[in-house]
């Protein structure tokens, strides 16, 4: 099957909508360079993640549309696949969703984040469904931060469907008063970075987690493989794209294949 190359995009927060357009141009075109088949961007990445400290404008769906259209063109240029973190206005509520481009620049689906944290109950609804994309050789499946780290039906239920790969966009800021890490899954480090390592070794797949460059962050980004094992990761607050280039023969997916559901759990549905 060969090498593939992912790349993330552990690049600098957007300090408006049009600079992460702009940034998220000039990522693509600089995974190109990397000869990386696939990027993967933060939550939300276009055009910025919201929070009650930090609303931002209002939805925009004019806008979103055409950061889409431009970002789908630098793909095509680029023949590089692009996972994208944005929102999408889906029966007048605001949704996280990651945007599946593909290498032609033609749009695969979206994937709507399931499960919200709390703190975004009052900014974002949550989706329904899961579904895994294809690359090429490549199939991948995408849980976006919260989901991933503390559910961990979403990242199964990717690789019972056949992901070699499961991507997860997320945005961790500044704890004040907590842990300022300089070792990927140092014990000091929050639960965060130990479940990315779950996630990988419970399910016999890859897991490539994706943070923006925010110095102070408890969380960075870095790829897992299928034995739980650290592959790389970006220093943190460093700015850059993450490269790893992956042997997808080695996603076996075999204990996810194995795992069967105690009756009074119900059914493998990760939330849909």
């Amino acid at each position: 099957m060969g090498l593939f190359r992912i790349a993330l995009a552990n690049i600098e927060f957007p300090a408006s909508p049009a600079e992460s357009v702009a940034l998220a141009l000039q990522a693509v075109a600089d995974a190109a360079i990397a000869r990386a088949d696939i990027i993967c961007f933060p939550e939300c990445f276009v055009p910025g993640y919201r929070s009650t400290a930090n609303p931002g404008l209002p939805p925009d769906r004019v806008f979103l549309e055409g950061a889409w259209s431009a970002i789908a063109a630098a793909a095509a240029k680029a023949n590089v696949a692009v996972i994208l973190g944005t929102e999408r206005i889906v029966d007048g509520g605001l949704r996280i969703s990651a945007l599946v481009i593909n290498r032609d620049g033609t749009i695969a689906g979206f994937q709507d984040k399931v499960q919200l944290d709390p703190s975004e109950d009052a900014i974002y609804a949550p989706g329904s469904g899961r579904r895994v994309f294809q690359s090429g050789p490549l199939t991948f499946g995408i849980a976006i931060c919260h989901e991933g780290w503390r559910y961990p039906e979403t990242v199964r239920w990717s690789v019972r469907h056949g992901a070699q790969v499961v991507f997860h966009p997320h945005i961790t800021e500044v704890e004040p008063g907590g842990c300022q890490p300089s070792t990927f899954a140092d014990p000091a480090n929050s639960f965060h970075e130990k479940a990315a390592l779950c996630r990988a070794a419970e399910n016999t797949c890859f897991f490539a987690t994706v943070n923006c460059a925010i110095p102070g962050s408890t969380t960075t980004s870095a790829v897992v493989g299928p034995d739980g094992r650290l592959i790389a990761y970006q220093p943190y607050g460093r700015r850059g794209l993450l490269i790893a280039d992956i042997n997808l023969a080695d996603a076996t997916g075999l204990l996810a294949s194995r795992y069967k559901p105690h009756e009074s759990q119900g059914p493998d549905s990760a939330g849909d």
